[in-house]
């Protein structure tokens, strides 16, 4: 392991510009009582699984295809790092915050993710299944093709989400306002729209499979007549 680790002012023991594996991470830990940031680190391929790195900082980190199986990372921060195809599943999440990441098929099943939050992050295929969510937000991100069947978006305000070729079976979008974003070609078999604000939404290739499947949501005139469309029927 070669590395620049310091200690900043601020509290949190820094390590910059390092390849590291699982024994560099457990050596870390055991050498300091201190939160961990890492900047510009790489761990593509390492196994982090079941580690406590609660607090730590990810800093324009590469994590592809790295393993955080059963990892403790509450209030964990993620910033601007790339991590395809990285496994999260059972992680305990509580409190983490992504930033402008890209997550792309990613797995997070069955992990604690109550008040998580993803601002800006590509998670292109990600796979939610049996997760925690209560609070859980994301905002300005790309849901296209993800797993989230189930999930509770009730009341919640989502700001330019693409859930295009999304798995939303069964979701629960009762009350919720879109702020743009898209649910364009996405599987809402069994979803729940009532009372949603869908104006502002791309509803194209939607696929009714349910007749009320929006009743009680608000759309335009415009999203109306795609809607019919989708039916077969013509709008003159």
């Amino acid at each position: 392991m070669s590395l620049n680790s310091t200690t900043p002012a601020a509290g949190a023991h820094t390590v910059a510009d390092a390849t590291l594996a699982r024994e560099d991470v457990q050596q870390l830990l055991g050498a300091t009582q201190q939160p961990l940031r890492f900047e510009d680190c790489d761990f593509e391929g390492a196994d982090l699984s079941r580690l406590d790195l609660r607090g730590a900082e990810f800093q324009r980190c590469n994590i592809v295809e790295t393993s955080f199986f059963g990892a403790a990372l509450t209030q964990t921060r993620w910033l601007r790092c790339r991590a395809r195809q990285a496994d999260f599943a059972s992680a305990d999440l509580v409190d983490a915050a992504f930033q402008s990441s890209d997550l792309n098929n990613t797995n997070w099943r069955r992990a604690k993710l109550a008040s998580a939050s993803y601002h800006g992050c590509k998670l292109t295929g990600a796979y939610f299944e049996e997760c925690s969510t209560l609070g859980l937000t994301f905002v300005e991100s790309l849901l296209i093709g993800a797993h989230l069947r189930g999930f509770s978006f009730r009341k919640a305000t989502l700001q330019e989400l693409d859930f295009s070729d999304a798995d939303l079976a069964g979701a629960d979008f009762r009350e919720a306002i879109f702020e743009g974003g898209s649910l364009k070609d996405a599987n809402v078999k069994g979803a729940r729209f009532d009372g949603a604000d869908l104006r502002l939404a791309d509803l194209s290739g939607v696929r009714l499979v349910d007749a009320g499947l929006f009743r009680g949501a608000t759309i335009s005139h415009q999203q109306a007549a795609v809607l019919v469309t989708e039916l077969g029927l013509r709008v003159l």
